[in-house]
């Protein structure tokens, strides 16, 4: 990878980013808070959903001490839906130590930015140069497709080292101030919308067709190289739907580990038939007098495959186990993630249909 290509491509990113960038509401105000949401967001979703997410948080907590001190199960539904819940587990952690050390201001380097909680290496560069003007870079996939077509570059992206060396070698020729912002948010932006992951990239209206090593040998569709990734593990789940007289219950998950801390529907390891389900619910002690099955589901996670078997019990018994909570304080109000969503939409037709 020369440094001559990429000294030659940042101007060339900069202009194209400033005549062409779409209007999207974080780029309208680059307060920090509101950059550091949006790159926390954007994380693994797409923008187009994060963009009603994006409004609605910041209407309910306009400022990192709100954030601070919102209530855990307020927190957690302003973000149901969106997934990877760590990351706004790490979000209210970090904004209580902005508020406890930095007065309730991000602090301004990326070196600093780094210390909080959720924030690495791609999220500081993206604060630090679009909020501060830092010429410090965000690399992310995008940003890697880009630079190995651009230069050429035959490494595989999935090793550490080549996105540390990339990161190095871009620090080496970044503006500051304005520029610095517009590259950052450049590069993601010509990922996204032509140097693009799946399918042929738009070589005809990229800015950096006449430079552009991979494009001009004709080779686009040999970078980046990406070495296979290793395949998910399936796992099966039996999901239940427990009434007692008017109430469902709810099971909170551990605090650390995979959806940490989120309510869910209880469940049990494998998938079971009806006559084990039965079987299981008995000996959990709310003693089914119905035991329906309910639909089957899936929800995919980055390294893990979830197949699940629902049943829809009534039961005698509300054991303390659970909560128990109306199917209407179950969707005002309790954030279920979206692998359950399949089930949560059977309670929301339930609740249709009763008020029809």
């Amino acid at each position: 990878m020369e440094k001559k290509d990429l000294q030659t491509a940042v101007p060339l990113i900069v202009g194209w980013y400033q005549n062409a960038k779409r209007e999207l509401p974080w780029r309208a105000d680059k307060t920090p808070y509101h950059v550091w949401l949006s790159e926390t967001m954007l994380q693994q979703t797409r923008i187009e959903t994060v963009i009603p997410y994006y409004a609605r948080f910041l209407e309910a907590l306009p400022t990192i001490r709100d954030l601070a001190e919102v209530d855990d199960d307020k927190l957690m539904k302003l973000w149901e839906g969106l997934g990877y819940y760590s990351r706004v587990r790490n979000l209210k952690k970090a904004a209580q130590t902005v508020v406890s050390s930095y007065g309730g201001e991000l602090p301004g380097t990326a070196e600093d930015l780094r210390k909080l909680p959720g924030i690495g290496e791609y999220t500081a560069g993206a604060i630090a140069s679009i909020a501060f003007g830092q010429g410090e870079p965000a690399v992310d996939g995008n940003v890697l497709r880009v630079m190995m077509r651009l230069t050429a570059c035959d490494a595989d992206i999935m090793q550490p080292k080549v996105k540390k060396d990339v990161t190095q070698l871009l620090r080496e020729v970044y503006p500051e101030g304005e520029e610095a912002s517009d590259l950052t948010q450049g590069i993601m932006e010509l990922g996204e919308v032509v140097c693009i992951p799946n399918g042929e990239p738009k070589c005809a209206v990229c800015p950096l067709n006449a430079v552009c090593r991979a494009h001009l040998a004709g080779e686009t569709d040999r970078y980046p190289v990406r070495s296979p990734k290793k395949a998910r593990k399936e796992e099966e789940l039996t999901v239940f739907l427990l009434s007692c007289g008017d109430k469902i219950a709810l099971h909170r998950r551990a605090d650390s580990g995979l959806l940490g801390g989120m309510w869910e529907f209880p469940n049990a390891a494998d998938r079971m038939t009806q006559k084990e389900a039965i079987d299981c619910l008995t000996q959990l002690g709310v003693s089914p007098t119905s035991c329906e099955p309910c639909g089957k589901a899936k929800h995919i996670f980055t390294h893990i495959e979830w197949h699940m078997t629902g049943y829809r019990a009534e039961c005698r018994t509300a054991i303390p186990q659970y909560e128990w909570k109306t199917a209407e304080e179950i969707l005002g109000s309790c954030a279920l993630p979206s692998a359950f969503r399949f089930y949560r939409k059977l309670l929301e037709k339930e609740c249709s249909d009763k008020t029809q």
